[in-house]
């Protein structure tokens, strides 16, 4: 018959097995700490003043009060009203087709009511994300990369993206119109 040599097993220290439970759930926050952090934000919208009837399409243009801030509160963009030679084309405010924004913006701007003012936060992923922003002009970065972008809002108005189109071509059309006018009155040359 073979035989069998014995081990002696070390006995468990006393708090042993309390330690490994505690090293298990911290393991496991951690985790979920790290899922958390990892999992897309959304985009919040807080309404600060009450708007009132429908809210905008995700291809109309909208006209707004913005100032977008660096989570810093730098200032990196405002809003200016378009100045129009002629009343009644356009409401005030700065014209944005949201087919053309940043997701983030598109994604607030719907949930928005004509008049109402906003408090806005985006998460980078629906933003910039990764790359920024920089000024095309002078190339300097706007934008860091992964920048949270909070923003003031005030919906002025909102139009569908073909109706905004056929005001433009109405006012240039009025635009060259006064411009015809005006050259037909001036001496031509060689008179």
């Amino acid at each position: 018959m073979a035989e069998v040599t014995a081990v002696p097993i070390q006995p468990i220290q006393k708090g042993s097995v309390l330690k490994l439970w505690l090293g298990v759930v911290a393991l496991l926050l951690a985790a979920a700490a790290m899922a958390w952090w990892a999992m897309p934000r959304g985009v919040t919208v807080e309404e600060l003043t009450a708007g009132t009837g429908d809210s905008p399409g995700e291809n109309d243009v909208v006209f707004v009060h913005y100032t977008g801030k660096l989570p810093d509160g730098t200032v990196f963009d405002q809003s200016q009203d378009v100045p129009l030679p002629v009343e009644g084309i356009f409401p005030k405010g700065t014209p944005l087709p949201l087919d053309g924004m940043v997701p983030g913006f598109r994604e607030a701007a719907v949930q928005m009511k004509k008049g109402g003012k906003y408090h806005v936060e985006i998460p980078s992923d629906k933003a910039y994300g990764a790359e920024g922003s920089g000024n095309p002009q002078t190339g300097e970065q706007v934008i860091p990369p992964n920048t949270d972008l909070t923003f003031e809002i005030e919906l002025v108005d909102f139009m569908s993206r073909p109706d905004f189109e056929r005001r433009v071509q109405a006012l240039q059309q009025m635009m060259q119109m006064q411009q015809g006018a005006a050259g037909a009155g001036a001496p031509q040359p060689g008179q």
